[in-house]
């Protein structure tokens, strides 16, 4: 019997004992195509050299000093890079161990400015509805997911949500992408004015969503009239990169795409690979500036912050990716899968939606596609498939309630920046075969059939 408090009780998992490239290995002996970079984390696959190397490296120098008592030199070095490529006005990057801390960080950091500037009464934040923003209560707080928020509500702050940026589901017939992207930021300029604009923090949002509605894009403009709406408020920006930043959508951060710079931005999986657990939080130098001329500290810490290890780990991921054009790659394997994705899914009669970015990119399941119909959340057939895919060998990453925490099926697919064309073509296969199969189980009642996976 298990000791360790597994996320689902009552069920028996795999044992991973290797990993090699765009694979990993079980104990059993099957061999599993990591299709979805665990969740979108492993963009140089598993066991790089380089990587490890870095780490061995840093172990044998130092593993680990407090930040209350000292820096380290690659902490320095890893921070002078990202903001070398940062995205206009960044200017420091505060650490921490993932995605949920640096969404906190970046919370009460945006607090604390308001503080120092002599704005304390701004209180509230904005956020979108079927967003992720992490598990922590903060983060869960201006999280959008009703299905992960809905046990813990009496914990959470008060954060006022409103609509996604969901152009497959939402936008009007009779709506251009750029005039619903307006209607949107007209919907966020109400909220604001509903608030009082003096008493609003920020608007956070995920630059491309990830985990609960899927690789979902914003239409052309409408960041930019968020940006613009926010400047005229004086109420910051957060973008939260931590899923589709760092390379994932072709470009090393999303909102590059979208000629926009954040006030505050997160970011964590494809920061470390994971290899070691990191993450951060980008700053504009005005907001730093502001904590120089008042307290003079941030209000708030952990006791990995900026951890040797996990630094060393995430400069040599990025690293790897610089040197072997693994931006450039990431962008024609993106091609490549969403050309796959059209062959094999563009007519299917139960796939509504194809969309993403890079090599970010997901399907949304139907039982009508005329009617854009989901499947009863009772079949929970996202489950399904996950399950179809791993008895093929194919690792992805499929969520329910993907239109609004009950209604709605999707998958999620986020390879490694390293896979090849043969391994997109693999991926697209396996994952029709197993849409297929489990759509087919729940039409006739039964499971769907397993196949042995690859390697076994």
């Amino acid at each position: 019997m298990t000791r360790v408090f597994h996320r689902t009780l009552g069920r028996g998992y795999p044992v991973a004992v290797s990993g090699s490239g765009v694979h990993l290995r079980d104990a059993d002996g099957n061999t599993y195509i990591d299709a979805s970079g665990g969740a979108a984390v492993s963009c140089l696959g598993h066991g790089h050299p380089d990587v490890i190397a870095a780490m061995h490296a840093q172990i044998d120098r130092l593993a680990y000093a407090h930040t209350s008592f000292f820096t380290t030199e690659v902490a320095e070095t890893l921070a002078d890079t990202l903001v070398a490529d940062a995205p206009e006005g960044i200017g420091h990057v505060y650490f921490v161990s993932g995605g949920s801390e640096a969404i906190e960080a970046a919370l009460k950091m945006a607090r604390q400015y308001f503080v120092e500037i002599g704005q304390p009464e701004r209180r509230h934040f904005i956020a979108r509805r079927q967003s992720y923003h992490g598990n922590t209560l903060g983060a869960l707080a201006v999280g959008g997911n009703a299905w992960r928020r809905a046990q813990f509500a009496p914990l959470l702050i008060d954060v006022a949500h409103v609509s996604p940026c969901y152009e497959y589901r939402d936008r009007r017939v009779d709506e251009t992408p750029e005039a619903y992207g307006r209607r949107l930021v007209a919907e966020l300029a109400a909220e604001i004015e509903r608030l009082g604009p003096g008493n609003v923090i920020a608007f956070v949002a995920e630059t491309v969503v990830g985990a609960t509605v899927g690789a979902l894009p914003p239409v052309p403009g409408y960041l930019r009239g968020v940006r613009e709406l926010c400047d005229r408020h004086g109420i910051l920006l957060i973008l939260d990169e931590v899923m589709c930043g760092m390379g994932r959508t072709g470009t090393l951060h999303a909102c590059e795409q979208e000629g926009v710079s954040p006030d505050l931005m997160t970011i964590a999986k494809g920061l470390g690979g994971g290899y070691q657990p990191i993450g951060a939080v980008l700053a504009q130098r005005r907001v730093v500036d502001a904590f120089a001329r008042g307290s003079g500290f941030f209000q708030h810490g952990h006791t990995y912050l900026g951890h040797a290890v996990a630094c060393a780990a995430a400069l040599a991921v990025q690293r790897v990716i610089r040197r072997d054009g693994l931006l450039a790659a990431c962008r024609q394997r993106g091609d490549e899968l969403r050309a796959r994705l059209e062959q094999r899914f563009g007519a299917h009669p139960h796939v509504g939606d194809i969309r993403g970015r890079g090599l970010f990119m997901a399907i949304e399941l139907v039982a009508d596609r005329a009617a854009k119909t989901p499947f009863d959340p009772a079949a929970k057939l996202h489950a399904r498939i996950k399950q179809a895919a791993m008895a093929r060998g194919l690792m992805v990453y499929p969520m329910g309630g993907t239109i609004d925490g009950r209604l709605g099926d999707h998958v999620l697919l986020a390879p490694p920046f390293i896979a090849t064309t043969h391994d997109i073509e693999r991926i697209v296969e396996r994952l029709g075969e197993a849409v297929d199969a489990s759509i087919a189980a729940l039409q006739t009642g039964g499971r769907a059939p397993a196949r042995p996976t690859e390697g076994k």
